[in-house]
């Protein structure tokens, strides 16, 4: 159950990752990320309200707090950094982040087996390599690696501080409207402060309303990912659930290929060979 809810997990962050991208291509990032998490803010609301999620309130709660307000500031700079470095550089290196989930199972005292650590070994090395490192050409800006890490242990710490936010299901849907409710405070504070400076806030002709189906895809997978990663992680190894989780670049680069006919390269082929090795050897171990 662990396997399958992970990579249900990777399965949703990579398609609303692409969706995502999409959207900024025409909308400014901080837009799409307020209104995706709005909608997904309002549908979680109805949930909460229908399923008497409010009973579960406690001191759990600050987690999903803590997640919300971490997971905007970890999305803002890997996209600063993206517009400042490569992104066949800035992409991978954002992976890394993967490795506070899986220090913090193991701080807890999961210890995975052999086969399992070769799986995490081999999973990670092919998430690596499908997003395309770029290993030469420009040179990449030092604020750029530092913006990328950030956001990366950005990305990990929501991985983990979720997993903490709560132990039902009902409970589950409270933390995930919570943290979704922080999110749209959070981004919605940096839009204004963005807008104030004088960026633009919305696209010319203003918010495509005709993209909303599309924002709110984005907004209600990325809840689905939440939830079902900490279903995977209540259910198995934490180290388990976050390295077959971290599997959605891969998802993302296939989407890119198969929507937009974007041609893998070589090495990102390999990397998505390598993941699926990674995939097997961690569900059999």
């Amino acid at each position: 159950m662990t396997a399958l809810f992970a990579l249900a997990t990777s399965l949703l962050w990579g398609l609303a990752d692409f969706g995502g991208g999409l959207l900024t291509r025409r909308t400014p990032a901080l837009t799409v990320v307020v209104v995706s998490q709005a909608i997904a803010a309002a549908v979680l609301g109805v949930i909460v309200v229908a399923t008497g999620g409010w009973s579960e309130a406690g001191s759990q709660l600050w987690f999903a707090v803590a997640a919300g307000v971490v997971g905007p500031v970890a999305l803002l700079c890997f996209y600063k950094a993206l517009a400042l470095g490569p992104m066949g550089v800035v992409s991978p290196l954002g992976t890394v982040g993967v490795v506070v989930p899986v220090g913090v199972g193991l701080v807890l005292g999961e210890r995975p087996g052999l086969m399992q650590a070769a799986g995490i070994a081999v999973a990670v090395l092919g998430v690596v390599l499908a997003g395309g490192p770029q290993l030469r050409g420009a040179p990449v800006q030092r604020q750029a690696i530092l913006l990328t890490l950030v956001a990366a242990f950005g990305f990990g710490t929501v991985f983990a501080l979720i997993a903490e936010a709560s132990s039902t299901v009902t409970g589950l849907f409270l933390a995930l409207f919570v943290q979704r409710v922080v999110n749209v405070a959070a981004g919605g504070l940096a839009w204004y402060a963005s807008v104030r400076r004088g960026a633009a806030g919305l696209p010319d002709g203003g918010l495509p309303w005709r993209s909303l189906p599309a924002f709110a895809f984005v907004g209600l997978a990325d809840v689905a990912a939440n939830g079902t990663y900490v279903i995977a992680a209540h259910h198995g190894p934490v180290t388990v659930a976050a390295v077959l989780a971290s599997l959605y670049p891969v998802v993302t680069a296939l989407a890119a290929r198969g929507f937009l006919r974007e041609r893998l390269r070589a090495v990102q082929a390999a990397g998505a060979g390598l993941a699926l090795v990674g995939t097997v050897l961690l569900a059999a171990g």
